[in-house]
């Protein structure tokens, strides 16, 4: 996919976070930063560096702050390029593998057009990886993935001033460029759809919460739309955690599809979904004549199953070669952020039908 994981070990060099922005006279310190947030300076560099967990209030006074007095790390404008794009991405393990690597392959091959090589920076470390490669001066912009409310990332992009783009990212985060993803439309869509075809038990899979907070198939605005176009067409909804191995996903249909169980399932996991396919199958459920299916997913993972299921299709290409885009046009000179979020489609497949009263799962 012509993606070269840039592999550095960053050592050896200062923390710079507690120094002056700018060796000019009326420079904004990290003192000033600490005196209007009505915070120690240790605190305004914890939040920065990420060396410490900060309660979410705490960090964005210190964010807020940063942002109106325009606070910068020294050296956070260097005179040259590095020719570089350091994408911060979280650990997901094979979650949603699908979606990553569109999303990288469309980056890389973006970045090439644009002279630009990509650095990852995993979320093993929090913060600190992403605070030693803008102090440090290795990447000349930095794109963010699955940015969410009150992401601890957003202090040290704002503290780099350095270009940054947020993919996914809330509306609040001002001052930094965002490819945002509206899920809303779709979830409402999933929803009519089951609805009209007379399904009206519906039961919705995720994956086990984790601690590293939002996800791309997390965004806020699918679940409550799906909820709420629920509640209008008077269909019952569950949401269900499923973990993604055999086993759980065999106990978590047992539970659900016996008698008077619901009649469709909407799938939000990647990993998860060729299990569920599978299981139905071998349980001797018929998709989508015993029950229907649709996925949350990228067009890859929806294109490797054996039928080709109805689902919302993540446009993760399209969201890689934008943020991308965006990040080149701010060190060209271009406007820090731009209008209009990303909408990902809902597209029929071949996994739903009108909706089999009293289907019941066979034992065994």
């Amino acid at each position: 996919m012509g993606l070269e994981k840039v592999l550095t070990k960053m050592t050896n060099f200062r923390d710079v976070a507690d120094e002056p922005s700018g060796g000019g006279r009326g420079a904004v310190t990290i003192t000033d930063v600490a005196n209007a947030a009505g915070v120690s300076a240790s605190t305004v560099s914890y939040v920065i560096t990420g060396k410490r967990t900060i309660s979410p209030a705490t960090r964005r006074r210190v964010e807020e702050t940063i942002r109106a007095l325009g606070y910068r790390r020294r050296g956070s404008s260097p005179s040259s390029r590095a020719g570089v794009l350091a994408v911060a991405v979280p650990l997901l393990g094979d979650r949603q593998l699908g979606m990553e690597m569109e999303f990288f392959s469309a980056a890389a091959g973006a970045a090439r057009e644009l002279g630009f090589d990509l650095l990852l920076v995993t979320g093993d470390e929090g913060t600190a990886g992403l605070h030693r490669v803008t102090a440090a001066a290795l990447a000349d912009a930095v794109i963010v993935l699955d940015a969410g409310d009150d992401d601890p990332r957003v202090p040290v992009l704002l503290a780099s001033g350095r270009p940054a783009v947020l993919v996914g990212a809330p509306a609040q985060h001002r001052g930094l460029a965002s490819v945002p993803l509206d899920l809303a439309p779709a979830g409402r869509a999933c929803l009519a759809h089951l609805a009209g075809l007379g399904h009206r038990s519906v039961a919705h899979l995720v994956p086990p919460a984790t601690p590293a907070g939002p996800r791309l198939r997390y965004l806020t605005g699918f679940v409550a739309s799906f909820h709420a176009a629920a509640a209008e067409h008077g269909v019952k909804t569950v949401s269900h955690s499923c973990a993604s191995s055999a086993a759980a996903v065999g106990r978590c249909l047992d539970g659900l599809l016996a008698v008077d169980g619901p009649t469709a399932l909407v799938v939000h996991d990647e990993a998860a979904l060729p299990l569920v396919m599978g299981t139905l199958r071998q349980r001797g459920r018929q998709v989508p004549g015993d029950v229907s299916v649709v996925a949350v997913c990228s067009d890859t993972v929806a294109g490797q199953q054996r039928i080709r299921p109805a689902a919302v299709v993540v446009p993760a290409a399209e969201l890689g070669e934008l943020a991308v885009r965006r990040a080149v046009r701010q060190l060209d000179g271009g406007p820090a952020a731009e209008p209009g979020p990303v909408v990902p489609e809902f597209v029929t497949g071949e996994s739903t039908a009108a909706a089999r009263e009293g289907a019941a799962l066979p034992a065994g």
